[in-house]
């Protein structure tokens, strides 16, 4: 079973770290007018993301799979919070992802096994890392497609990679 928890955690550290990379790319091409812009009235703007994001691991990784307690408050990731500019948020981001790895890297085989109650949800260790990883990838979709819009250019995600090798 250790080995499989340590695949699983490998790549889960392997899909977070790629996440805050295309995270990072995607506020290299948008500028601070960009950050609190709504896509439509009900959506969510990329400052917000990035609060959302924060505390959606911090809620699951870090007070959940971490153990320790959980002082979330969901609504206010939502709110428009303009006194975070481009460079703060990535620098909240990164410090709560760095935070989430610790977890993840610390965190022992019993842990991942171990079932909790997070929003609602009966959840295994695997099953918050699952959905933490997951709902990552899902606003980093997101961000990536509002700052497509905003600014007409191409992210640049894979510019070094050939993503047309077929599978060995």
């Amino acid at each position: 079973m250790s080995d499989f928890i340590y695949e699983f955690k490998k790549n889960a550290v392997f899909r977070i770290k790629e996440g805050q990379r295309m995270v990072h790319l995607t506020f290299e091409k948008t500028i601070e007018e960009h950050i609190w812009k709504l896509p439509i009235s009900n959506g969510i703007s990329l400052g917000n993301q990035i609060l959302h994001i924060n505390g959606n691991m911090t809620q699951y990784i870090i007070s959940s799979l971490g153990e320790n307690i959980d002082y979330r408050d969901r609504d206010k990731e939502f709110e428009i919070n303009k006194k975070y500019n481009k460079k703060e948020l990535l620098k909240k981001l990164d410090a709560t992802i760095i935070s989430s790895l610790n977890v993840i890297d610390s965190a022992e085989s019993s842990n991942y096994l171990k079932v909790r109650e997070v929003q609602g949800y009966k959840l295994s260790g695997i099953g918050v890392l699952l959905h933490a990883v997951e709902h990552f990838s899902y606003h980093v979709g997101q961000i990536a497609f509002w700052v497509k819009f905003l600014t007409k250019t191409d992210l640049e995600f894979y510019k070094d990679q050939d993503l047309n090798q077929k599978n060995n």
